[in-house]
């Protein structure tokens, strides 16, 4: 793990602090850890949001093919190809 160093207003930090107690952390790094996951949550779930929301604007949905699978199918093989280590 590594770390970082942050500058806070004194404000801030006694927030931090309660929260800590109140909420059963055993550090403020273990506070600050667990809004930076729910943050990338969020993130993750507008970002989700947005493309299902592009999805509906695009127009009327039409049944998908055994064209549409192979394709798709070709493409996360592709994907799948290019993680695995060599």
């Amino acid at each position: 793990m590594t770390s970082l160093n942050v500058s806070l207003p004194e404000a801030m930090r006694n927030w931090i602090d309660r929260q800590v107690k109140e909420g059963g952390y055993g550090t403020a790094s273990e506070f600050v850890r667990e809004v930076l996951r729910e943050a990338r949550k969020t993130r993750a779930r507008r970002e989700l949001e947005e493309k299902l929301i592009e999805g509906i604007k695009s127009g009327p949905a039409t049944p998908m093919t055994k064209a549409d699978w192979a394709r798709i199918r070709q493409r996360a093989i592709k994907r799948a190809s290019k993680r695995r280590p060599r």
